[in-house]
């Protein structure tokens, strides 16, 4: 198993879009999986890129339900080994006076997951 890489390329009309690679080179796509404040986002499209083998297109559609006023992270995980691959944030409403909210809810978002991993290897360990 080759540890897996995420890079974003663009957000259009919507969607995020970004090249994944690494993985297990069985020729399926490995699984990710998005959140948004702890709930997983299911609208995510992976396929392989025919200009880069061992590459895949990852494609998340923002929910519009989930945009509101403020700052929305999104994170996205490497669903078998938890491992944040990236996030993406969404600013809407009034102009925030600097970015340091969008910081913020990403850093809450990161003490959420070692939150989860820490009570995970506290229950492997009992």
């Amino acid at each position: 198993m080759t540890e897996l890489s995420l890079v974003k390329t663009r957000i259009q009309a919507g969607i995020w879009e970004g090249v994944l690679s690494g993985g297990l080179g069985t020729g399926q796509p490995p699984e990710i999986l998005v959140t948004h404040q702890e709930q997983a986002i299911t609208a995510v499209a992976i396929t392989a890129d025919p200009a880069n083998p061992g590459a895949w297109n990852v494609k998340i559609a923002i929910p519009p339900d989930l945009l509101s006023d403020g700052v929305q992270t999104f994170l996205i995980w490497d669903a078998e080994t938890e491992e944040k691959l990236d996030s993406f944030t969404v600013v809407t409403g009034a102009p925030l006076e600097d970015d340091i909210r969008g910081e913020l809810d990403l850093l809450r978002a990161e003490l959420d997951m070692l939150k989860r991993a820490f009570r995970r290897h506290c229950v492997d360990t009992m």
